[in-house]
């Protein structure tokens, strides 16, 4: 049994506790405001999780796992809890959005104590207290000592958590994927736009985009995968809202750069344009901005 940090309890946060309480973890909640407990309602029905509910940073104590489930925008929030949380070397597991997960935290962490992870859970936080799990949590992680142990972590857990070789591809995949999700953001329409041809052949646009930023990150990608995107996307639930479409109508904070933002700044480091995320991200800035002049 590991004695595990969860900073940030939202909805993938959540559901990390809630399977970590079944392998019999002990597990400690970092969160911004104080919650009475947490219901997580699983797809095998509700499960309490039982665990020390911390506020204050000051008060938190060595553990031998954290793992950081806050948005990607929320580094400087997550790292006020690194230093007494890892008062004895514990590694960090990132799991959050976009392809930075190392180089977010590296101001914080040592370098080889960070792990990158790629989450996919449908889940949503219906209130602060409780937490709806629609489908499997599947976690991926780089192979290697640390990925193996962390994997270890979910043993015996309906989650499906593996070690991955190639890792860069995973990641980027997982953001091609997060990439069509701005359009639904700057609709303010749910998921079921895409099936509108313009729409949808924009979202294809956006994923290539992507495509060819990550391949010259590392990543190994068909061109097929684009239309893979899109073929999920008008799969899913017409009314499914993703996370940065949800963030923006609850007037918080957004992924913007993690997710497409990301993919314009390495782009340019490589000479590759990428218009259609440009011209996304630059309109969603500017619609929170003037929300935030009005």
């Amino acid at each position: 049994m590991a004695r595990i940090a969860i900073i940030g309890v939202g909805a993938i946060g959540g559901v990390i506790a809630s399977l970590l309480q079944q392998a019999t973890h002990e597990l400690v909640l970092c969160v911004r405001s104080p919650i009475a407990g947490l219901t997580v309602e699983t797809p095998d029905g509700l499960i309490a999780v039982r665990s020390a509910v911390l506020t204050d940073p000051a008060k938190a104590s060595a553990v031998d796992w954290i793992i950081v489930a806050t948005k990607a925008y929320d580094v400087s929030g997550a790292a006020k809890w690194l230093e007494r949380l890892r008062a004895d070397g514990a590694p960090v597991a990132v799991l959050q959005n976009g392809v930075e997960h190392r180089e977010r935290f590296a101001p914080f962490v040592p370098m080889d104590s960070i792990l990158p992870v790629v989450v996919d859970c449908p889940a949503e936080r219906q209130s602060p207290e409780y937490v709806r799990q629609r489908g499997i949590m599947h976690l991926k992680a780089p192979e290697g000592r640390l990925g193996h142990a962390f994997v270890e972590l979910f043993a015996g857990t309906p989650a499906d958590a593996a070690v991955v070789p190639d890792f860069v591809t995973v990641a980027w995949r997982k953001l091609c994927h997060n990439a069509a999700g701005v359009l639904p953001a700057l609709l303010l329409q749910p998921s079921g736009v895409l099936h509108d041809e313009a729409i949808g052949e924009t979202a294809l646009q956006i994923v290539r985009e992507c495509i060819a930023v990550g391949r010259a990150e590392g990543a190994t990608l068909d061109d097929n995968v684009a239309e893979g995107v899109l073929r999920a996307y008008r799969a899913a639930p017409a009314d499914g809202i993703n996370s940065l479409h949800a963030d923006r109508l609850a007037g918080r904070p957004m992924e913007i750069d993690a997710r497409n933002g990301v993919i314009v700044r390495i782009g340019k480091k490589h000479g590759i344009p990428t218009p259609c995320n440009q011209m996304a991200v630059a309109l969603l800035e500017a619609m929170v901005q003037e929300k935030a002049d009005a």
